[in-house]
């Protein structure tokens, strides 16, 4: 039966199917209803209801303070869901006060910092006991990760730290000119080089490359329900996805930050060479005799840490993409932004360590 709507006299009269079939005459009918002098609403005849319906019942009807009698109790009960979720959607969209905002952004900060910390927790357990037993270890995925992360890497992390052995050679050429000090380029290039910008630079690059191809492949894998069908057959993703690349990061990172090293101070070297009149032979006795073994040491011992961060936001960040593709790329910069700062603050932390050491 059509729903239909009258009024005799104060009383609203309502009739027929309330379903979402006949909304748009219902709308129509309500638009044209004036109910300046309706008191009451009779709704008995009202033979059903669905939540289309009720939505429309109670935006119509419920809220102009009209006593409803005759609506039967599961009708009643349909249109009392609906009204507590409009009022929680008006609720949520109510502007919050500054310090609400605040007191929100702390929680979710903090939830997420509990939820980062479990995740180190579960991947240093499960990596502990992949070394307890070795069998367990999965060589090909992380032979393909080694390869993904470490040697595909190789020309762009060794082109920018090339240049940028050039421009600190560079920009040091004219001030050391000035006091006849073109020999002291080596120091220059050297101890900035292996002690700070070939392990830094390198982990940025490789959280940029490697961190957001980590998330992107885990959060497309949980759109796709593929880590639940893992679960399902009994292969634990830990052991499958996150070791390996944990692992071959750990390898790959401190190999890559040699090679930074390396074709840095080459940049440097041919600038000096250009530039300051220092001869290859000149710039290989200087750096040998004044570029002590520990600088590089702290450069490389630097990288497995890095190495660290970097995976493991990487793959946390993976495993927080809900939804669809939108959530997979807000994961994936949130990966390289949360990467990039936490690996610099970690060098800030050993910059202050190994000066209170005095390495």
């Amino acid at each position: 039966m059509q729903a239909k709507i009258g009024i005799v006299g104060s009383e609203i009269r309502l009739a027929g199917e309330w379903t979402i079939s006949g909304m748009a005459d219902l709308e129509g009918e309500l638009a044209e209803l004036s109910l300046s002098g309706a008191t009451s609403v009779m709704a008995q005849d009202i033979e059903a209801m669905d939540t289309a319906g009720a939505w429309l019942f109670h935006r119509a009807l419920q809220r102009h303070a009209l006593e409803i009698t005759g609506l039967k109790p599961e009708h009643t009960a349909l249109v009392e869901m609906v009204a507590a979720l409009d009022v929680a959607e008006n609720t949520e969209l109510q502007s919050r006060g500054t310090l609400e905002k605040l007191g929100m952004a702390g929680w979710r900060l903090l939830s997420q910092l509990e939820g980062m910390l479990s995740f180190i927790g579960e991947a240093a357990l499960a990596l502990m006991h992949t070394i307890a037993n070795p069998g367990r270890i999965r060589w090909k995925p992380i032979w393909h990760n080694l390869q993904h992360a470490g040697f595909d890497a190789l020309p762009i992390a060794g082109l920018l730290s090339f240049l940028m052995g050039i421009v600190i050679a560079y920009q040091g050429a004219e001030q050391l000119a000035r006091y006849g000090a073109n020999i002291f380029v080596v120091n220059l290039v050297g101890l900035s080089m292996l002690r700070e910008l070939g392990p830094l630079l390198t982990a940025i690059i490789v959280a940029g490359r490697s961190g957001s191809a980590f998330t992107a492949q885990i959060g497309t894998m949980q759109v796709t329900e593929e880590i639940d069908a893992m679960r399902t057959i009994g292969i634990s993703p830990m052991d499958q996805l996150i070791l390996p690349k944990i692992i071959a990061l750990l390898i790959a990172l401190p190999l890559l930050t040699v090679y930074a090293d390396i074709m840095g101070v080459l940049g440097g070297m041919i600038m000096a060479s250009l530039n300051l009149d220092v001869s290859y032979t000149d710039f290989i006795d200087r750096f040998g005799s004044s570029i002590r073994l520990s600088a590089f040491l702290v450069g490389v011992g630097k990288a497995p840490v890095f190495a660290a961060i970097i995976a493991v936001v990487g793959c946390f960040q993976g495993f927080q993409v809900t939804g669809g593709a939108d959530s997979v790329g807000r994961q994936t910069t949130k990966s390289v932004v949360q990467s990039i700062f936490l690996v610099i603050v970690a060098d800030a932390i050993f910059s202050v360590i190994f000066s209170l050491v005095q390495l």
